[in-house]
């Protein structure tokens, strides 16, 4: 594996004035020079020979100039072995045979599913369709009950390490891609979309999951020399095809779950109302009629609908 080594370049101000010097005096020194042998003069090949020197060597000193923007690096190579990585910003000067790669170290960020476009450009080179990367789609996976759905998360991501983003991996932005796609089809996977129980479930437990997901990426990424700073499900849902009888599932829970919760009131009121009616003597009731008593009232708190009361006129027991 290869280690990121920082490599400290010159400032690039000194350099300039040399290389200008150096493209002033050349011609100075070519044209005396050949003034000199025209004239039979000593010294006039040793000029000539120093001025076309000062020439190639201030015409090669230019490919050294570099200027590096804020959050962006400059990994360099001579002859393919790595010298180090220039992580300074501002205008420098480097060894005019290195091979100098531009790396971008802002954070950047996408959608999984999405696929990326390359630049087009005509035969002259101007630019037709700048690189881009299409929308994200969903990805459509079994969750661990077996159910298809869809999901889809977005990735925030930087480069770390510029040595193994370059030379670990053949291109880091299309493995990033890839091994997120792959994480998120394998937690998916790992946990139903939702859980009536304590268990981890997609909808139910969205930050643990999210949490997990980040932790993924990460470890996938690591010998990438990228740094995963945030990981999020942007789409959840289940498939088309499965999404209605889910829908009637997850109303009869609802509805199970309510009456659930309103029978649970109803008994705790009919038993309030009967020791009140015992303790303060209010009325007395047989076995017969505190069972009528209770199944009324609780046909009364249960119903859905409004009831309609029917007053006995008569006695207790007509």
């Amino acid at each position: 594996m290869v280690s990121e080594k920082r490599f400290s370049p010159l400032s690039g101000w000194l350099p300039l004035l040399i290389t200008v010097a150096l493209g002033l005096a050349g011609p100075l020194l070519v044209i005396g020079g050949a003034v000199g042998l025209e004239r039979s003069e000593n010294g006039s090949a040793l000029l000539l020979a120093g001025g076309i020197a000062a020439l190639a060597l201030g015409f090669v000193s230019i490919f050294g100039f570099q200027a590096v923007a804020p959050n962006e690096a400059r990994v360099l190579l001579l002859f393919g072995a790595y010298k180090g990585t220039v992580l300074d910003s501002g205008f420098i000067w480097v060894n005019p045979f290195f091979t100098k790669k531009k790396l971008s170290l802002r954070i950047r960020n996408f959608e999984t599913g999405s696929q990326q476009t390359p630049e087009h450009t005509d035969a002259q080179g101007k630019v037709l369709q700048a690189r881009g990367r299409t929308s994200g789609r969903a990805s459509k996976v079994n969750d661990k009950d077996g159910n298809p759905i869809e999901i889809s998360a977005v990735v925030v991501w930087r480069v770390v390490n510029t040595a193994e983003a370059l030379f670990e991996v053949d291109d880091y932005e299309d493995f990033v891609s890839v091994q997120s796609e792959a994480a998120l089809r394998n937690l998916a996977s790992r946990h139903p979309y939702d859980s009536a129980d304590h268990e981890v479930s997609l909808r139910g437990n969205t930050a643990q999951v999210c949490d997990q997901l980040e932790h993924d990426i990460q470890e996938r990424l690591d010998k990438a020399g990228v740094e995963v700073i945030e990981a999020r499900i942007s789409h959840l849902a289940y498939a088309p095809e499965i999404a209605a009888a889910m829908l009637q599932r997850q109303q009869a829970q609802a509805v199970v779950a309510a009456r659930t919760k309103i029978v649970e009131g109803a008994v705790g009121m009919v038993q309030m109302a009967l020791e009140h009616l015992a303790k303060d003597h209010i009325v007395e009731l047989d076995d017969e009629r505190r069972a009528a008593m209770v199944s009324n009232l609780l046909v009364v708190l249960c119903s859905d609908r409004h009831t309609q009361p029917v007053v006995n006129t008569g006695s207790l027991y007509t």
